[in-house]
């Protein structure tokens, strides 16, 4: 898309602030415009190398909406790394940047009077000091010469299932198994899945898992968003595109694929809507993605194994199976 990129030149520019916000929100827009005849929405990825941004750098890992902004850009352009860096840390690392090249957007935050910037979500006073965003351009490792990409981790499938089984028994959250719907009810405070059978492959199953395990955050005693809106509402729908991201950034980490899910249909005018409203929106539920999934990673050294697992490793994969019914409203959220 004509506004994802802009020219390289061997500073990087820092787009006004508002700039950058609608900059990037139309970014997701557009992808979310694109994607609706197949429900492919800017978050669903491979859980391949270019699942997981980082910086060339420092070696972290992008956060929040950055993330979602270089899955776009990489997902456009074609990359299957997700290595990226300025012009400046490029050169920093004996690389070049490619005459022509056109660069992505990120947003970074930086401390006023400060030489630091991070990687932060959202506007705040911190100790006194003003923090306030500021935007950057970065290119992708298969946009410059003199770079050898390392090889990344690549575990063999069955070891990331059993990963990941461990990784959400660890979350504490009470699941219950059967039936053919997946929800998170707030009023018993847990998550209801059906059996693996059910998915139609392993992806979508831990999708789905994800999904609502990223609404249980939200309870009181853990995060305290805001549950309490009705199917069909906009903060109802809100906490979906939150539970979408939070998915997709664990199932990232994991790596393993984070599936369309069957009821992206029913919220895709209601995001569109909300980020055409609002060009904060976007950070705003990519922060609480970002929360939710710092959440469950914290619960990695904290909680004991616990609950019924997956089994996905018993499971081919690729069997069909009977309709995932999704829950339709009342005090759950899906």
């Amino acid at each position: 898309m004509s506004d994802r990129t802009i020219t390289a030149t061997p500073a990087e520019t820092a787009p006004e602030r508002a700039d950058v916000y609608t900059r990037i929100t139309n970014q997701i827009i557009a992808m979310i415009e694109r994607g609706v005849e197949a429900f492919r929405m800017p978050w669903h990825h491979d859980g391949k190398d270019a699942s997981h941004p980082v910086n060339v750098e420092s070696g972290k890992a992008y956060r929040g909406v950055n993330v979602l902004a270089l899955w776009i850009a990489a997902f456009e352009a074609g990359y299957p790394t997700g290595i990226w860096g300025t012009y400046r840390q490029w050169r920093a690392a004996g690389a070049q940047v490619r005459k022509g090249e056109r660069g992505s957007l990120v947003l970074f935050w930086k401390i006023y009077g400060d030489d630091e910037t991070e990687d932060l979500q959202t506007d705040r006073q911190e100790g006194g000091r003003r923090v306030f965003a500021r935007g950057y351009v970065v290119f992708n490792a298969h946009q410059v010469d003199g770079y050898a990409i390392p090889d990344g981790p690549h575990l063999p499938e069955v070891q990331r299932h059993t990963a990941a089984e461990r990784f959400f028994d660890a979350l504490g959250i009470t699941t219950l198994w059967g039936g053919n719907r997946a929800f998170y009810r707030r009023s018993s405070d847990t998550v209801h899945l059906p059996h693996f059978e059910v998915f139609q492959n392993v992806a979508s199953a831990y999708s789905v898992r994800a999904h609502e395990c990223a609404h249980a955050t939200g309870a009181p005693h853990r995060l305290g968003r805001d549950l309490s809106g009705r199917f069909g509402s906009a903060s109802y729908a809100m906490d979906e595109l939150v539970a979408q991201l939070t998915a997709a950034y664990v199932l990232a980490d994991l790596g393993i694929a984070n599936e369309p899910r069957p009821d992206d249909a029913d919220y895709i005018a209601s995001w569109l809507t909300a980020l055409r409203d609002d060009p904060r929106a976007i950070f705003t539920a990519a922060s609480q993605a970002q929360a939710a999934a710092d959440w469950m990673h914290a619960r990695q050294t904290a909680a004991p194994e616990q609950g019924t697992p997956f089994r996905a490793s018993s499971h081919d994969g690729d069997a069909p199976s009977p309709a995932l019914q999704l829950d339709d409203g009342g005090p759950t959220l899906s």
